[in-house]
């Protein structure tokens, strides 16, 4: 294990799963990341547990269309108690990580890390902050808006958005700690999240997930998403024209891939900076939107879809029932 990763990849095992001797560990890397998933796997032993890995490149092309049936059965012959994802998303890979992530936490129930896009920065930064901190934050503002029916968000940038939200569908504190079978989350962590019933307004963000946030990192422009009852009416990016028809595509690719399917508020006080990768932005003190599927086994909502891209409006204000819980990203509960 490189020195420098340690402290994420304890963080990771130990604190964010609870991996201790008895575990059967299973985990799922591509070539990219295999310093970091090296780490995770070291650690995960030193822990006590058994761990088996597979490389994704060695089972399917990328990008991976599909989660192959061959790689399914290995995992499933290990019975494994807690697993993780350390990868790369390439654009078309939900339909490889998708159907992963129903195996280890619906069949299987594993505990499971989910590192898509982790890197170096990550490792260093938001995998090793305080997360004991994290997750008391995370708590706060968990009590506050589970019980919210109306939220609503300002921005520097321009964004004012109206959600509200129905006691069907439930919020889900992604605090850092994972200790239960069949929970899971994307590492690093800090956020709470829910499918929202109505949003309206205009969205303006300065970064997207899935592959966009490879590809672009931090937009030179924000993108300016007008949202009417919960589907995105217009998206704009002025003077590039060619993200603009990118991310326009990428949200018509099926009748529900412009239905915003999560309203999260990111909790990770231990970040001090956007950094470009989502993976950690979205923790970042502030608002995010995804549009497309909306985690309907966790949140209860009752649809689905084959595409999920988030949008980050950071450094937000946002009032929930009209007390104010954040301001300019700093959260006051």
């Amino acid at each position: 294990m490189l020195p420098e990763y340690a402290p994420g990849a304890r963080n990771a095992v130990r604190t964010c799963l609870g991996i201790h001797d008895g575990d059967r560990v299973a985990v799922v890397k591509d070539r990219g990341r295999s310093d970091i998933a090296e780490a995770i796997e070291e650690e995960a032993a030193e822990a006590g547990a058994d761990v088996l890995s597979w490389t994704m490149e060695d089972w399917v092309a990328r990008p991976a269309r599909e989660f192959p049936r061959a790689l399914a059965e290995e995992i499933l012959r290990l019975k494994p108690t807690a697993s993780f994802f350390i990868g790369e998303g390439l654009p078309g890979e939900l339909a490889f990580r998708q159907p992963m992530l129903r195996l280890l936490t619906d069949r299987l129930k594993c505990r499971h890390g989910h590192m898509i896009g982790i890197d170096r920065a990550l490792m260093l930064d938001g995998m090793a902050v305080d997360y004991e901190e994290v997750y008391r934050v995370t708590r706060r503002v968990y009590d506050v808006v589970r019980d919210a029916s109306r939220i609503e968000v300002v921005t520097r940038l321009g964004t004012e958005l109206t959600a509200t939200f129905s006691r069907e569908r439930r919020w889900i504190p992604s605090d850092g700690r994972y200790h239960e079978q069949g929970r899971w989350g994307n590492l690093p962590e800090g956020e709470v999240f829910t499918a929202p019933w109505t949003l309206d307004g205009l969205l303006v963000g300065e970064e997207m997930g899935d592959h966009f946030t490879a590809r672009y990192h931090l937009f030179e422009e924000p993108v300016r998403i007008r949202i009417k009852e919960g589907r995105v009416a217009a998206a704009s990016m002025p003077g590039h024209p060619e993200i603009e028809a990118e991310i326009v595509a990428y949200l018509d690719q099926s009748p529900c891939s412009n239905r915003a399917g999560e309203f999260a508020i990111g909790t990770n006080v231990g970040l001090k900076r956007i950094i470009g990768n989502f993976l950690q932005d979205e923790k970042f003190p502030g608002v995010h939107v995804a549009f497309g599927d909306p985690y309907g086994s966790e949140t209860g909502a009752d649809w689905d879809c084959g595409t999920h891209v988030d949008v980050l409006a950071s450094r937000a204000d946002v009032y929930a029932d009209g007390r104010q819980i954040m301001q300019d990203g700093r959260i006051l509960l």
